[in-house]
């Protein structure tokens, strides 16, 4: 009954209604903003509704509210969320290219450039770019920045409703024909209904298949083609080895020259051999590089001029102009060609077969005297034997040459032996002297000892040097090596002799763990000298520095 009652009580009222939206006006209540609520009463005048049919009064009628069996549901109301949220990061990318006209030139006309477009749904925004290609001499990247980009003159802009693929984008006066676009792209479109075209092939480039592929051509070589001549030719020269018979002359002779052919422009010339102490000027050039008359056009010609233009030669030197064993004029000058360099018999055998390149044996009377091998004169005895050799090799002298790995392998390892000294004088058999070997430079110094009431002062008696043998020359000089200090033997050094008669105990030491390069009987005369002591002598540090406490 109650329902009945509400459904009469409010079917007036909705008869009487023709507005169902809710009003824009709010009304504040405690601080928040509340829409309006219409009021229906006394003082309303709302104007007269649609009559509806029969049917949808008799469904408003016995419509049976929610109210009747339970509490009203909750609506699920869905979450709102912007566009600048929901299509974050969410772009449509299209693959298409455009085509550049190429002006002013006979090979091509125009050159396929591809670009990738990319519409942005957050904000409609478009941005273009070219992929960059390595060394291809072109401005690529980004071609237009990402904004709306306009789409008539009305101040339309483009959306992505706009575009399909199989269209031409016009943009700034460039059309950007769309030919593809990837998967997202695809299903994005068909989602809202849009119909997408089938993609296109994207035109090859003729200028890069004609790169890839270059069109067979023949050109035959020309011979007056000079830029040919130049890319075949160029840095190829025949060089011949000649005699300049200059007998006519007061202080005649035959002198050696060099003629080279210049096969790029057909040029000669000749180049005079200079030979030391000649008594002659070294002037490197006896002709300068030019091209040699053969034939001159009138007979009146005068054998004296300055310059022979082109119109006046009839022909000019060539290649088959030079045989070796014959002999040739060159500007009035008599030269005879004996023999020439490997280059030139190769060409002559390539390109001139029927000519025979032998050379052949100077005349006596032109012999070429040789070098006179350089002696090195005697050493006066200052210095060193490298330093002196060096003053007779150069002007400048250098230091020698130092053998820089073994200076670093035996640095600061040095050998130690007594030794006396060889003399007929009775005052030096009491001297006794300490000589020391440097493995790191081969070389030896003596200190001699001290000596009581002896009248003789001790100290250095010879700088480190490296001291020769008796019987080495200056050429081949041959140094003392460890090798050579066994107990017993006789060093002599510069003039002096000493005997060694004892040495350290690193001595022993350091032959041993090279004995390969030791003979076996200065080893046995080291171990019989200092077997007992090294038994009972704790063993010698690396560099041999206990040799005071043995000597003394």
């Amino acid at each position: 009954y109650g329902q009945i009652s509400l459904a009469n009580l409010f079917l007036p009222l909705c008869l009487q209604k023709s507005a169902f939206h809710r009003p824009q006006t709010l009304s504040y209540r405690n601080g928040y903003a509340l829409p309006r609520r219409p009021t229906v009463g006394i003082g309303n005048d709302p104007l007269l509704s649609e009559q509806l049919t029969q049917q949808e009064i008799s469904e408003l009628a016995f419509e049976t509210p929610d109210l009747t069996y339970g509490p009203f549901g909750k609506r699920v109301h869905e979450d709102f969320l912007p566009a600048h949220v929901a299509l974050d990061k969410k772009a449509l990318r299209y693959y298409g290219y455009f085509m550049e006209a190429i002006l002013y030139s006979p090979e091509e006309e125009y050159r396929v450039r591809p670009v990738v477009i990319y519409y942005y749904l957050e904000d409609d925004s478009i941005c273009i770019i070219e992929p960059t290609v390595e060394n291809s001499g072109i401005p690529q990247g980004k071609r237009i920045k990402r904004h709306q980009l306009p789409k008539n003159e009305r101040g339309e802009h483009y959306h992505w409703k706009d575009l399909n693929l199989g269209m031409d984008l016009d943009v700034y006066g460039v059309k950007y024909r769309i030919t593809q676009c990837d998967t997202f792209t695809k299903e994005f479109m068909e989602s809202e209904g849009m119909i997408v075209n089938d993609p296109e092939l994207m035109p090859a480039d003729p200028y890069i298949m004609r790169r890839e592929n270059p069109p067979p051509c023949h050109t035959t070589p020309s011979t007056f083609d000079n830029l040919h001549k130049f890319l075949k030719m160029d840095r190829k020269v025949l060089r011949f080895f000649a005699l300049w018979d200059d007998a006519d002359s007061l202080y005649g002779e035959s002198r050696p020259v060099t003629i080279h052919y210049y096969l790029v422009d057909d040029t000669v010339e000749i180049a005079e051999v200079h030979q030391p102490n000649s008594g002659r000027d070294p002037f490197p050039i006896l002709m300068r590089r030019q091209r040699l008359p053969k034939k001159i056009k009138s007979e009146n010609f005068p054998s004296a001029v300055m310059e022979v233009s082109k119109e006046e030669v009839d022909e000019y030197y060539s290649p088959k102009d030079f045989q070796v064993g014959q002999r040739m004029k060159l500007l009035g000058r008599n030269f005879l060609l004996y023999d020439c360099d490997g280059f030139t018999k190769e060409y002559y055998q390539k390109n001139h077969p029927e000519m025979e390149m032998k050379s052949i044996e100077i005349p006596k009377k032109a012999d070429i005297p040789q070098d006179r091998k350089k002696t090195i004169p005697p050493y006066n005895g200052f210095g060193s034997l490298e330093d002196s050799l060096q003053n007779c090799l150069r002007l400048i002298p250098e230091p020698p040459k130092v053998n820089v790995v073994k200076m670093l392998e035996n640095n600061h390892k040095v050998l130690r032996y007594s030794a006396r000294l060889d003399s007929q004088n009775p005052e030096d058999e009491d001297r006794r002297f300490i000589l020391s070997y440097f493995l790191s430079n081969d070389m030896i110094s003596i200190f001699e000892k001290t000596t009581r009431n002896s009248g003789i002062i001790g100290g250095k008696f010879l700088e480190k040097s490296r001291v020769p043998k008796p019987d080495s020359t200056v050429d081949k000089p041959a140094y003392y090596s460890p090798a050579d200090f066994a107990i017993g033997a006789t060093v002599e050094v510069f003039g002096h002799r000493f005997v060694l008669t004892d040495a350290d105990h690193y001595v022993l030491r350091y032959l041993e763990s090279n004995w390969s390069d030791i003979p076996s009987k200065m080893l046995d005369s080291l171990r019989q000298k200092l077997g007992v002591e090294i038994e009972t002598t704790q063993p010698p540090d690396q560099d041999g520095k206990d040799y005071a406490s043995h000597l003394n």
